[in-house]
């Protein structure tokens, strides 16, 4: 058993005992650990910047792999359509990957900047942010299929990308996945930067949606606007010690979004008849306000103070300092219970739980 528990490991900073802990610094080196722990029956996780990730007390018995390959290559020339080809190392620091390409006077994943964790988990989750995600500039990933045990190449159609899913996500039980992320590849471009498609971050720029801003100065705005929601990890923050929104926001029919009050968000585009809800309003009109759990809020035996909603944004579930994975999830399944007996919804958690249900 590793010395190491998860909690130092996971941006909730919970997690027990890793059983083995190795890390894979190339491509090859990734693939040999996979190789090994399957052929020894060791149960895998795989650990990519620990951003979205709630593990058990009790840890993971098996094999923890990190991630830890760097590298971020723009080919030359540009594509049929114009854009630049820019393949990144699966470990690479996901913001540090946005830092460079805007740096590099490309465009497309300005939006999604402050975003913890490694560029390996972003086409996993479909990872978005303002009005944008990974699935409108990837093109490929390169991948190991523990089934096939062969490396594979998926084109962004093989991957169906959904909102905050993907086909590697849905082959993923229990943290342990069938295809294990080597790297992707993103078509960005090289121009004005591309259209602003979300009211919040039109506004912190002054323009409407639809316009066109330089990259450099949306990825400030968003930057911004996350450190105001406490979603850029900052140590002396506890705010920040969370997986970032910890419920995606509900996808539901019309009808249903018809019996919510007037005031509740709706965001169209969801495909035909389907409206996308606001989790956080649905959170907070349940009763569940920023800060509620902390001592002296009406939710504080709910886990004793330990853990409790941002007081900066209600999606997230914080770890005040010494709140356990138990404490997190007894949050959680009654924030999650509120809102269905209010709305009649239940909320779909967003992180992955290793060990742990709600």
């Amino acid at each position: 058993m590793s010395e190491t528990n998860l909690s130092a490991l996971t941006t909730l900073g919970v997690g027990g005992p890793a059983g083995t802990l190795v890390a894979g610094t190339t491509r090859e080196e990734i693939v040999e650990a996979v190789r090994t722990a399957d052929a020894n029956g060791s149960e895998l996780l795989i650990l990519s910047g620990g951003s979205n990730l709630l593990v058990d007390d009790a840890g993971w018995a098996g094999t923890v792999l990190g991630i830890g390959t760097h590298g971020i290559t723009v080919e030359d020339g540009a594509t049929a359509a114009g854009a630049r080809l820019v393949t990144v190392e699966a470990g690479h620091h996901w913001d540090d990957v946005v830092a460079h390409t805007v740096g590099a006077g490309l465009s497309g994943l300005e939006a999604l900047s402050g975003i913890p964790g490694l560029a390996g988990a972003t086409p996993v989750q479909n990872v978005g942010a303002y009005g944008s995600d990974v699935a409108q500039s990837l093109v490929r990933v390169d991948v190991y299929d523990r089934e096939a045990q062969q490396l594979k190449e998926f084109g962004v159609g093989d991957l169906r990308l959904g909102y905050r899913d993907s086909l590697i996500k849905r082959s993923t039980v229990n943290g342990s996945p069938r295809y294990v992320v080597l790297g992707a590849t993103f078509a960005l471009y090289e121009d004005e930067g591309r259209p602003v498609a979300y009211q919040q971050l039109a506004g912190a720029l002054g323009v409407s949606v639809g316009d066109r801003v330089p990259a450099a100065r949306v990825r400030e705005a968003v930057l911004e606007l996350r450190a105001s929601k406490g979603m850029v990890l900052d140590r002396k923050d506890p705010d920040t010690r969370s997986a970032g929104s910890f419920f995606t926001n509900p996808i539901v029919d019309e009808a249903v979004a018809a019996t919510l009050p007037e005031d509740a968000p709706r965001y169209a585009g969801q495909g035909e008849g389907k409206i996308k809800l606001s989790a956080a309003w649905l959170i907070d009109h349940a009763g569940f306000h920023k800060g509620y759990g902390l001592p002296g809020t009406p939710g504080e035996s709910v886990a004793g103070g330990r853990a409790s909603l941002s007081t900066k944004h209600a999606l997230a579930l914080t770890n005040r300092g010494n709140a356990s994975s138990a404490d997190l999830l007894a949050l959680a399944r009654h924030v999650q219970a509120g809102v269905r007996d209010a709305w009649g919804l239940t909320l779909e958690h967003e992180p992955l739980l290793i060990n742990c249900s709600l």
